[in-house]
């Protein structure tokens, strides 16, 4: 019970002396803890020593009496240690101090070998300590200085016993072995001193680096980024623990070549060259990937990595060897990628948008301007019937002009309104049973005299025996009006337009074909954009607002059905709808969950058909 409160003690005095030791450090010996540890190891013995030899010399000089110049030169190097700890203290130069600490001390040794015998003398077996004592700056400057000084120190006194110019020696022959047993013997426990000291300076050093290893692993562990180290040809030979949270896979997998095999086929140039890049030195390699993942339940899927490299410098290394090893920081930027994808994918619909306005505007400016010209210019004419001696002839040709251009301003106003509504979802349409036969025939019969006009063979091919069907049937005659309306106006005189309607599969399958102009395989994919017509608004021969197949395959949609169109260039074109013989509203279908009539096949002979028969 006694040994404890006693242990405590030495503990706090262990503790006080350490803090007035760190008080003593140079500022710049603190930032390191092996650094610190070795400033400490030089100055606690030599203060500590001295401090006590100073202490113990008013009672050896008691036991003795007066003290012999040996003695006087002996005590008056204890003062040497303390000097050297204080130009430690205050410069932070450790390798001077330990230069300064081996000349102080081979100064004390020469002064007593030289008047005690020379190279015979008990000092002289302190000389062996002067490179052990070096050994402690772990500098080989250090160590072949006090080497070098002390094989310098040998032979001077070797000479100078040859010469015989050394003073008698003022050790009696009685006292010669004592003295030579106290050499010996202080000379031993300074070595020991010393093997301490190294001895804690290396137990230091290891805890200083199990502290880092730990420090280090701890980062890597909590570290959300991928730390890597990878040869010039890609190879991981480290890698933290983190890609195992991010790929799903454990570090020893992705060893090697590990991920590189994971890497996307079409990402793997960019990673190697960003990686043989830093090996070089030239650049800091920075490169984004893909990289496969494993989901937990056995899914797979790629994350996009960012990749940040340069060349791993380690000091003394030759230039060849720094180009061997590459250390990299691999960042999970997936998140960035989609938001970068977004936000293109948003800024081509902007584009789109806005090319659908210059678009419209192009349109709209000619088919509403053309009409509102005329309406002005003939009502201009009627009103100065007078002046211009309009006879009643001319007049009713002005006012049917008139009608004309306001029919046509009318159904250009109506197919956008129609459309807006479509757009907006409000278009409704209102199924009922009817007769597809003579809602064609009724469109045919209203076109015939624009054929006619055109010079074009306007033909049917209608079953007698077609079935009723259920259908809005505004929107039908919408339907063929449209597609009959531009078969005409893109055919040119001689040539003809086909309707034919037939029942297939529990659909109708109506087809329009034409021996017009044809449309282009680029313009072919646009068609059925809203104001959109093949070929650029300045090289439009038809008029139009290029809404009719929009409309009609909007139409077409909002009863399930489904629209084709087959074309070439100065061959004609095929327009195919095939609709459900019993449609359903868009919402009852979205209720019941119908599934959708299968693609209309293009009907690419029904052209030369058409040709054929005409």
């Amino acid at each position: 019970m006694d040994g404890r409160p006693q242990r405590e003690n030495d503990v706090i005095l262990l503790s006080k002396i350490r803090d007035h030791l760190d008080g003593l450090l140079h500022p710049s010996a603190r930032r390191d803890a092996m650094t610190s540890a070795r400033h400490r190891a030089f100055i606690a013995p030599r203060l500590l020593g001295s401090l006590v030899a100073l202490a113990l010399l008013p009672i050896y000089l008691v036991l003795r009496g007066a003290p012999s110049e040996i003695e006087v030169v002996i005590f008056a190097w204890l003062i040497a240690p303390i000097l050297v700890a204080y130009f430690l203290s205050r410069t932070g130069r450790y390798e001077s101090a330990h230069v300064l600490s081996s000349a102080a001390l081979c100064a004390m040794v020469m002064a007593v070998a030289v008047r005690t015998g020379g190279i015979a003398s008990f000092a002289a077996v302190w000389l062996v300590v002067l490179p052990i004592e070096a050994a402690l700056s772990a500098s080989r400057r250090v160590v072949a200085f006090a080497a070098a000084l002390a094989l310098i120190c040998v032979a001077a006194l070797v000479v100078l016993g040859l010469a015989g110019v050394l003073p008698p020696s003022q050790i009696g022959p009685q006292v010669a072995a004592a003295y030579a047993a106290a050499g010996i013997a202080s000379a031993t426990v300074f070595a020991v001193v010393l093997a301490y000291a190294a001895e804690a300076l290396a137990r230091a050093g290891g805890r200083q680096l199990i502290a880092e290893e730990e420090r280090y692993r701890m980062l890597a562990l909590n570290m959300s980024d991928i730390v890597s180290r990878h040869r010039r040809n890609g190879a991981i030979e480290f890698i933290s623990p983190a890609a195992e949270a991010l790929l799903g896979v454990s570090s020893s997998q992705l060893s090697g070549h590990g991920l590189f095999d994971r890497v996307h086929v079409g990402d793997r140039p960019a990673y190697l060259k960003a990686l043989s890049d830093a090996a070089r030195g030239a650049i800091s390699g920075n490169v984004e990937f893909r990289v496969r993942r494993d989901g937990p339940r056995g899914g797979v899927d790629f994350v996009w990595l960012e990749m940040r490299c340069r060349p791993l410098e380690r000091a003394g290394a030759a230039p060849d060897e720094r180009e061997r090893e590459v250390v990299a920081v691999m960042r999970d930027v997936t998140e960035r990628k989609s938001q970068e994808d977004a936000l293109q994918a948003a800024r081509a619909v902007a584009e789109r948008a806005d090319a659908a306005k210059s678009r419209f505007l192009a349109t709209m400016s000619h088919e509403l301007r053309t009409p509102l010209n005329a309406i002005i210019g003939f009502s201009e004419m009627i009103v100065r019937e007078d002046d211009l001696m309009v006879d009643a002839a001319r007049r009713k040709e002005y006012a049917q002009l008139i009608n004309d251009s306001g029919q046509h301003l009318l159904s250009v106003v109506n197919g956008i309104l129609d459309l807006s509504k479509m757009e907006a979802g409000s278009f409704e349409i209102a199924l009922h049973p009817f007769l597809p036969r003579e809602a064609i025939l009724s469109c045919c019969n209203l076109m015939a005299l624009k054929a006619r006009e055109n010079g074009l063979d306007l033909r049917l091919r209608l079953p007698e025996d077609l079935p009723e069907i259920t259908a809005d049937p505004r929107a039908f005659r919408q339907v063929v009006l449209n597609l009959v309306s531009n078969a005409i106006k893109f055919t040119e005189r001689g040539g003809s337009v086909t309707v034919s309607c037939r029942i297939e599969g529990g659909r109708l399958l109506l087809s329009v074909a034409d021996t017009g102009i044809g449309i282009g395989g680029e313009d072919l994919k646009r068609i059925g954009e809203p104001f959109f017509q093949a070929g650029t608004t300045y090289q439009r021969r038809h008029e139009g607002t290029g809404l009719g197949l929009s409309i009609v395959k909007t139409l077409v949609d909002l009863h399930g059905g489904e629209i084709s169109v087959s074309s070439k260039l100065n061959e004609g074109t095929v327009v195919a709808v095939a609709l459900p013989l019993v449609a359903v509203s868009p919402t009852e279908r979205a209720a019941s969950n119908v599934t959708p009539l299968a693609p209309v096949p293009r009907p690419d002979n029904a052209i030369m058909q058409v040709k054929k028969s005409a």
